[in-house]
């Protein structure tokens, strides 16, 4: 028996008031029989999100460290902390309210947030401390390094919303996912501002604290002050070299897209959930009995392996005709509680354990194909949920028929895939009774008579009813099963005529048994046959994918064609909306930093971090031995939103220290070691956030080590380039800068003060 949750429902709680029923039943059954759970598949959803909660735990605490180790005291680092409960708990406020639940999205959100929304808080703390520590009072403090910072605070914040405007603009299930991943994120940084803006510098006025006693501190002080002294040396020579540095700046980024060919690239990473399908079939046509016995060769070889907690057979298919098929639903130990199985030396994940089933059920004798499906893999498409599925149409079955042999045959020889499987199944054994209408009719015997005798014989026909325990029961009579097991049965019935003689059913009638399909499909009111596959250990689902269609544009006649469905639809519709949002999102960006700057040259500078952080999360996933999937994306367009940040506060104090006198190049000097120090610190701070994510820690790991290296490489990269390309970018555009609008701006402001 299976039990499925309804639409809108908590599926964890569904399967825990199911174990309670489980359980209550069992004491009312039979001695002798038990009733258990074999196949859970909210066990893994239950412990992934324990996990991301630890994740989250954890990240606060390591941000907490950056924060200590760079301001020096507790009270500091307490003030900045104090922005995190604030934003999170704000955000499932709102999560609440708008009916999201906790899943693998929003919580991913959640976690990595921690090292961002402190980004605010720290900007504002960092500048109220500088100024307290050239002897200002803790209030005035607080009032001139908040009011000084507050634009870059809400130019940094309002750029991250930006990049997610887009998103809700994507389609299909995915689009959903990262509505709610935009949401959670963009709810987060805002409420951070907020809490920075307003509840930071009232916590510094009373209780702010600079002391910098502890050996660490004053060694972090020293690093500082050196790395400072270091950088407006390789600044000013950076300025003197301007276009030196731009030019090879520009020629690494391009050169570095070239690491895209070596990253493989998926929808989604497989992830060791503990289950799996296994789906074995033997010659069409097999009895059940027969196919019965395979499968039990098949149990047997469970049954050796430790490593698998419990499984379940089913065999002739759910709706019942497929007698050739079984299906088996697997369970595997957690990982953690995972015993090493001999011959090898350690504890196998999932996908390598179903390598090693896939290996054996094919040498099992009478086993035909033996598919193996991740489930982990079948989340977010229909139909089959493998990572390949495609279907071939046209006008003519055989013809069909004979391109699904050649393409099948083509996808094994590219080495690309494995459990290559069809809904095409031809070999059904199928007996057609022709009658001969010319004997027939010198016999007297009717083409109805013919057909009713086969069915009253063979099929059975009902008589009569009975009842037995308050059910009603049909009473059939035909053959017994001795005189129906052969096509030659057939020929041993005899009909009557129309003058009531028996006439030999072999007299009037021909026999002819050829193989037939098991069942036919049709999609979109098209003649259609589904192919099926896993990729290949180690390959890459868009190298899959492009054999596919290139193998259909190799055989494909005129009238037929080839259609992705399932996983690689979805993966290829999902890439393709994912570049739209990365090009709408900088479009808005552009448009939200023009406003902000009043300009249309500063938000091109502001930009020019967004390219290193692309280069920097290639560099982070390729270290890692990550592909390039949904998740690894997800985490680059959180990146155009927060790389954006350093830029943001060198271009706006830059611009602070022109309006006050200072040259071009003296403004940049003077501006960017001051900000370098908060720079390092936000950078530090995101990182230290996404660092338990990259560290991939229990359950669903898979999904958050490639999310977490992007950010983490982007953010390296990103911020070390910036610092030295953006300086130049912005002595360079200056030339195109309008003062026209400033000086009539101040013109007015000066006739107002005089009135």
């Amino acid at each position: 028996m299976g039990i499925k949750k309804q639409k809108g429902v908590n599926a964890v709680a569904v399967a825990k008031d199911v174990k309670k029923k489980v359980a209550e039943l069992q004491s009312k059954l039979p001695q002798g029989l038990h009733l258990d759970v074999v196949f859970d598949g909210t066990t893994y959803i239950e412990e992934s999100t324990h996990e991301l909660n630890f994740t989250l735990i954890l990240s606060a605490i390591l941000t907490s460290l950056v924060c200590w180790v760079f301001l020096g005291s507790w009270s500091s680092t307490m003030n900045v902390l104090l922005a995190i409960p604030t934003s999170i708990i704000g955000a499932f406020t709102i999560l609440y309210f708008m009916g999201f639940t906790l899943n693998t999205f929003t919580l991913l959100g959640l976690s990595l947030a921690i090292g961002i929304v402190v980004d605010d808080a720290i900007m504002v703390l960092e500048n109220i401390v500088r100024y307290h520590e050239k002897g200002m009072s803790r209030v005035k403090a607080a009032m001139v390094g908040a009011r000084e910072i507050s634009f870059a605070a809400m130019a940094a914040s309002v750029a991250i919303l930006a990049i997610f405007i887009p998103v809700v603009f994507m389609q299909g299930i995915i689009g959903k996912f990262f509505f709610q991943f935009g949401v959670t994120m963009s709810v987060a940084v805002m409420l951070s501002l907020l809490e920075a803006l307003t509840l930071t510098p009232m916590r510094c006025s009373q209780y702010l604290q600079v002391t910098h006693s502890n050996p660490m501190s004053k060694k972090v002080d020293e690093i500082l002050a050196k790395g400072i002294e270091i950088y407006r040396q390789k600044l000013e020579w950076s300025l003197q070299n301007r276009w030196k540095v731009v030019s090879a700046a520009m020629i690494f980024f391009v050169v570095s897209l070239s690491l895209v060919t070596f990253l493989k690239k998926e929808f989604v990473p497989p992830q060791d959930q503990g289950n799996f399908l296994v789906r074995l079939q033997t010659p069409i046509g097999s009895s059940i009995e027969h196919t019965d016995e395979v499968v039990k060769k098949a149990e047997a070889f469970m049954k050796t392996r430790a490593d698998i907690a419990h499984f379940y057979v089913a065999i002739g298919g759910f709706g019942g005709g497929e007698i050739n098929t079984a299906m088996m639903f697997v369970t595997l130990h957690p990982f953690k509680k995972r015993p090493v199985v001999a011959p090898s030396k350690r504890v196998l994940t999932q996908q390598e354990i179903m390598n090693v089933l896939r290996d054996e059920f094919n040498k099992i004798p009478g086993v035909t194909r033996a598919s193996l499906q991740d489930l982990s893999l079948s989340g977010f498409a229909a139909d089959r949920g493998y990572p390949i599925e495609f279907t071939i149409r046209g006008p003519d079955w055989d013809k069909l028929a004979d391109l699904s042999r050649t393409y099948m045959d083509k996808l094994k020889a590219s080495g690309l895939m494995v459990d290559i499987d069809t809904d095409y199944q031809l070999g059904m054994p199928e007996v057609r009774v022709t009658p001969d209408r010319d004997k027939a009719t010198e016999r007297g015997v009717s083409v109805a008579t013919i057909g009713e005798t086969i069915n009253a014989l063979i099929g059975g026909v009902r008589i009569g009813k009975y009842t037995q325990g308050g059910k009603r029961y049909d009473i059939r009579a035909r053959l017994v099963d001795k005189d129906r097991t052969s096509p030659q049965d057939i020929n041993r019935i005899w009909v009557r005529n129309n003058r009531g003689e028996l006439i030999k059913l072999s007299d009037v009638v021909t026999l002819n048994q050829k193989p037939s399909l098991f069942s036919i499909s049709r999609k979109n009111r098209e003649r259609a046959i589904g192919i099926f596959a896993n990729v290949a250990p180690g390959k890459s689902q868009s190298d899959a994918i492009a054999i596919v269609n290139k193998i259909g544009k190799e055989i494909m006649p005129d009238g037929y064609r080839v259609y992705l469905s399932g996983s690689a639809e979805t993966f290829k519709e999902s890439f393709q909306s994912l570049i739209l949002t990365f090009l709408l999102g900088l479009l808005v960006a552009y448009m939200v930093l023009g406003s902000q700057f009043n300009s249309f040259i500063h938000p091109v500078t502001v930009l020019m971090a967004l390219p290193f952080s692309v280069t920097g999360a290639f560099i982070g996933l390729l270290i890692g031995g990550q592909s390039l999937n949904m998740y690894s994306m997800i985490g680059i367009l959180l990146l155009m939103g927060i790389v954006k940040k350093n830029s943001i506060l060198l271009v706006d104090f830059t611009n602070e220290k022109r309006i006050e006198g200072f040259a071009m190049k003296e403004a940049l000097l003077e501006a960017c070691p001051l900000r370098l120090r908060p720079i390092l610190m936000t950078s530090f701070a995101t990182i230290a956030g996404a660092l338990p994510a990259a560290m991939g820690f229990g359950p669903g790991a898979e999904t958050r080590i490639p999310m977490a290296l992007t950010i983490i490489g982007g953010v390296t990269v990103s911020t070390f380039l910036t610092l030295f390309v953006v300086p130049c970018v912005y002595s360079l555009l200056s030339r195109f800068e309008s003062h026209k609008h400033a000086e009539e701006l101040k013109e007015v402001m000066m006739e107002f003060k005089n009135v």
